[in-house]
């Protein structure tokens, strides 16, 4: 530290504040006349600066003050485009082509999607097939304005003849309508051309028509599919029953034995469904439905009742998964009856 004749200074080990009276450069000394009037000798490399006065004013904070910004104006959100398409333009369930270009530009591979831009919500059946073998199935839900990816379909794979079959059921209030399915057989030449923005997705991609809004009964036979094909896919075989004579004599017993319902409550199927948990509760009744069911097809019923009960509607929800994938099944529903209420689905083949 610095320091001449008159400079204030604190003394470090004293702890004491004096004023440097003389310098003593031969000996690096300075004498130093502390506060109290006593006057020492200090070495200059025990000067330190002095504590500042103890003031009673508070201690003033410095505020920051930003300087001028520009006004930032926030973009008002972005409407829903869906909604202004759902009005103007609704066509239907379609059936989408997204394809994957590769770093090179390359397109190897397509996602495909189920669109549905009605304002009626579907279960539905998907099947991929490729030279007239189902190499993938998917069977879901879509909501209403939506759409699910159903599976991929390789480049390679157009000159495998491949066709997508698409079945749905229009689900209302009232449980299920009837079933309409329809067979789309891909062409690559007509692959090409169908090249359109999608909806709901609003990027080009590979676009084919399955059903319009209104396609809700069985649809029409198109131009495209042989007469042949259409009446074997589209005939139901007679039921059992209307050839009574042809049957066995346990046949005919256990057909006018057959009761058109089956309760699935578990207390109606075991005696120790207290000891059950909620999993195997719900596999036992399942078992009992699959076995019911096989049955109903066997004997050539028209129609049977499942009573399932309301609950949190996990075994409805099952039993309807299961429905979808029968093809005897003609349609299903949940609709208030006046002995069931709410608690049974009516399934008709």
């Amino acid at each position: 530290m610095l320091v001449s004749v008159g400079t204030r200074v604190r003394l470090v080990h004293l702890r004491e504040n004096g004023v440097v009276t003389e310098l003593l450069h031969e000996e690096g000394m300075a004498k130093v006349r502390l506060d109290d009037g006593d006057e020492i000798p200090v070495f200059l490399e025990d000067l330190s600066r002095p504590d500042p006065a103890p003031s009673n004013k508070p201690p003033v904070k410095a505020k920051f003050v930003p300087g001028k910004q520009d006004k930032v104006e926030t973009p008002p959100e972005r409407p829903p485009i869906e909604s202004q398409y759902l009005i103007i333009k609704s066509k239907g369930i379609q059936l989408a082509f997204d394809p994957l270009p590769e770093p090179d530009g390359q397109i190897r591979q397509y996602n495909i999607y189920l669109l549905n831009d009605t304002r009626n919500d579907y279960l539905f059946t998907f099947e991929l097939q490729l030279d007239g073998r189902v190499a993938h199935r998917e069977n879901h839900k879509i909501d209403r304005t939506s759409f699910v990816p159903v599976g991929q379909l390789h480049f390679d794979q157009l000159n495998d003849a491949p066709t997508a079959v698409v079945s749905c059921w229009r689900l209302t209030t009232s449980g299920t309508g009837p079933k309409t399915e329809k067979t789309l057989r891909i062409r690559p030449k007509q692959f090409f051309k169908r090249t359109k923005t999608a909806p709901l997705l609003n990027r080009k991609v590979h676009l084919f028509l399955v059903f319009s809004p209104d396609e809700d009964q069985q649809p029409k036979q198109t131009e495209a599919e042989d007469l042949r094909d259409y009446t074997r896919k589209n005939s139901r075989p007679k039921p059992e029953w209307q050839d009574i004579r042809t049957r066995m004599p346990h046949e005919v017993l256990e057909m006018a034995e057959f009761i058109p319902e089956i309760d699935l409550h578990i207390e109606e199927l075991r005696s120790d469904f207290k000891k059950l948990s909620n999993a195997e509760i719900l596999r036992i009744q399942l078992f009992h439905f699959d076995q019911y069911m096989r049955k109903a097809i066997r004997l050539g019923v028209e129609r049977v009742f499942i009573i399932h009960g309301i609950g949190k509607g996990k075994l409805r929800d099952s039993i309807a998964s299961r429905l979808i994938q029968m093809p005897e099944v003609r349609s299903f529903r949940n609709e208030y009856h006046h002995r069931y209420g709410y608690g049974a689905t009516e399934v008709i083949f």
